[in-house]
Order: C-alpha cells, then structure tokens, then sequence
C-alpha cells in the first residue's frame, strides 16, 4: 500500500511524531513518501496544490494521509486519491482554523482525533476515529536515574521538576508552573525547561527528572505526557486534552481539578514524594498507543477506506 503524508514543513523539518508514526507504517509494509507544505494560512497553503497534483501522479499513492486540518483541506482539493486526515488539536481548539478543519472534515475520506475532547467539539456523524499518536518504546526510557544525571550532568542529589515545553511557547503556560514550583518554598528544586534537546536526550531528562509538570492552556493529545509515562516519570498535569483518560489509574500521576498553583504545588509534593518508576509504560501499551499498534489500525483505516472506494 502506497501512502502519501502531507504535513507542514515550515519549520524545515517534519513534526517527529508524525515521522515515527510513519516509521512504524513503513515496519508495517507500507510504501510512503512525504510532501512538505510551505506557507502560512489558507493563502499560504493554496501555492502548494500545483506541487502535490505533480507529487501525486509521480508517487501514485493509494491513500494520502494528511496532518491537521488545513493540510487536509488542500490534500482535498484533488479528488483522485482519498484523505485521511488526522486533527492533532490546535486545528480544532483555534476557532479561527476550526472553520478549515470542518470543511477538510466533510471531504476526507475518514478522520482520525488524537483525543475525545476535540472529537466532541466537531461532532462528527461518521467516518471516523479517535486514536491518539502513538510513542515509540525503547530501552533507553528504563535508563536508570542515577545514569540519566550523570549523562545529562545534572546533581545525583538534585530534585528537578521537568517542564513540558519552552519557557517562552505562551499556550504551555510557563507562569502558572513557575508559580506553583515557588510555592513548594524549596531552594534545592529547579525546574527545568524543556527546549533545545534532542530526543535522546529529552528520554534521558524524563528518566532523571524526580517530577513532570504540564499547564498548557490547552492541547490536544500531548506527546510529551505520553514520552513521560513511558519512561516512569511521576506526573502532575492540568486537565487538558486526553490527559485525564491516558494517566488514568497510573499511581503518581495526577490531574488537577483546577488551574490553581495551590492545587498544583500539592500534587507537586505528593508526585516528588513519589518512589521509584510509575507504571505508565504498562498504560502505553495496555492503551493500545504505542507506534506499533497504532500503525496496526491506520494500516486498518486506510484499507476499510479502499474497500469504499471500489464499489
């Protein structure tokens, strides 16, 4: 099977989970390629089409598997293949771009939601899915501790709180975080930013970090929640996304009822007094969310599309 991936490329690189996701397509015998999309806006993205219709006759795919919703607006714009189109949040929770997803929602073949929540905001009638984005699972997120710090040079007897992003992204909400850490009134914990790392070396920040932080205004099915529970990291997070159903009955992993730093800072003290790994690597795959599985039902998806297809 012939599968053509449309995302964006305007950071000059595809989004690392959907590259590991189409990895694990690739394992799974699918033949892919990519088309990178240059532009901002709907404007933006409509210089493309001329592109992917020639990307389109010289690949000749079977499915064309887009990302976000604007993506799948203009994989729409040609009728010859049909779309998939996965909504990774952002495109559904923006109102402004919210009104592209719903147009590339009524063209696409079938439609998958990384979460339930921004399921529910569209309602869809039918043809679709929710299946979050898988994480690969390797060795390297049961590094212990101990050898963790000492790769990244951090103190063996530090305790570090890890953030889930860049200071200076404004949607993951680093005031309420610095806010709720200052309110643990220990000098000895830092909390540490999540920017400027590769991803072996965020594997190994989340395998020594005594603590993840996440309180984003929102997202839609946060990969670093799921990179986190993979390597046994005690988790405090704000109710955001999936977040709630993913670390659901993992102990040392909790979610806020509020955006309060209070309510944070005390879910802080009982994570960091957490002992030893939390079991959300058994979650992952008990969850059916690790790349592999997720493959299994995409590979489903693009076949039941097919079949449609053909009569």
């Amino acid at each position: 099977m012939r599968i053509l991936i449309v995302a964006s490329f305007n950071k000059g690189r595809f989004a690392p989970f959907i590259v590991e996701q189409v990895e694990a397509l690739e394992k799974r015998g699918c033949t892919t390629s990519f088309f990178g999309l240059q532009g901002k806006g709907l404007q933006g993205y409509l210089k493309n089409l001329p592109l992917l219709k020639q990307k389109i006759k010289e690949f000749c795919p079977d499915v064309i598997h887009a990302h976000y919703g604007l993506s799948g607006l203009l994989a729409n714009l040609q009728r010859l293949v049909p779309v998939v189109t996965t909504y990774h949040g952002s495109d559904i929770n923006d109102k402004k771009v919210l009104r592209f997803s719903k147009f590339a929602i009524r063209l696409s073949a079938w439609n998958v939601f990384v979460s339930r929540k921004t399921m529910e905001i569209v309602g869809p009638k039918k043809n679709y899915i929710v299946l979050p984005c898988g994480i690969d699972l390797s060795d390297s997120q049961l590094t212990e501790k101990v050898e963790a710090r000492r790769k990244m040079n951090l103190q063996a007897n530090g305790k570090y709180i890890l953030f889930a992003g860049a200071f200076d992204v404004e949607v993951k909400n680093a005031p309420l975080a610095k806010e709720a850490v200052a309110l643990l009134q220990d000098d000895q914990t830092e909390l540490l930013e999540l920017k400027g790392y590769t991803r072996e070396e965020v594997t190994l920040l989340m395998c020594a970090a005594d603590a993840f932080l996440l309180t984003s205004f929102m997202e839609g099915s946060p990969q670093v929640i799921k990179e986190a529970m993979a390597c046994g990291c005690p988790i405090v997070s704000v109710d955001v996304g999936d977040v709630m159903e993913r670390m659901a009955g993992v102990e040392g992993c909790y979610v806020a009822n509020t955006c309060e730093p209070e309510e944070l800072a005390n879910l802080l003290r009982r994570a960091l007094s957490f002992e030893g790994r939390t079991k959300g690597h058994d979650k992952i795959v008990a969850d059916g969310i690790d790349n592999r599985q997720v493959a299994k039902q995409l590979i489903e998806i693009y076949e039941r599309v097919l079949r449609s297809e053909n009569h």
